[in-house]
């Protein structure tokens, strides 16, 4: 019985050491990169809306997010999934958002505008 319980502690403690972890590497990224400076905040709430709701980005938007960087955006997007506010969240589900409007953005940014 004791076992269990120190196995049960053990796993506990190695579940949280590996969220501050990556909490920490997160964070690190996030500062060394000047990440939260690159986007303005209307950018930002579409961003966001675009990947943790229902909604898109605009193109306007979409031109800060890929000057933001994708390491700065995974960053980002992972750091918010961290928080306890959006544990409810699926991070599988988000990070495949996170994707999709990333290589969204990337298409619309490097596609050349149609001239008229």
């Amino acid at each position: 019985m004791a076992s269990l319980n120190v196995y049960s502690v053990l796993v506990v403690l190695f579940l949280t050491c590996g969220a501050a972890m990556a909490t920490k590497e997160n964070d690190q990224i996030i500062k060394e990169n000047n990440c939260e400076t690159k986007m303005g905040l209307p950018c930002v709430l579409d961003a966001f809306t675009s990947i943790f709701e229902t909604g898109s980005i605009s193109t306007k938007c979409c031109g800060e997010l890929v000057g933001l960087g994708k390491v700065c955006h995974s960053a980002l997007v992972k750091r918010t999934l961290e928080n306890p506010l959006f544990k409810h969240l699926s991070p599988a589900k988000i990070i495949a958002k996170s994707i999709q409007t990333w290589n969204n953005c990337l298409a619309l940014i490097d596609s050349p505008s149609p001239s008229t």
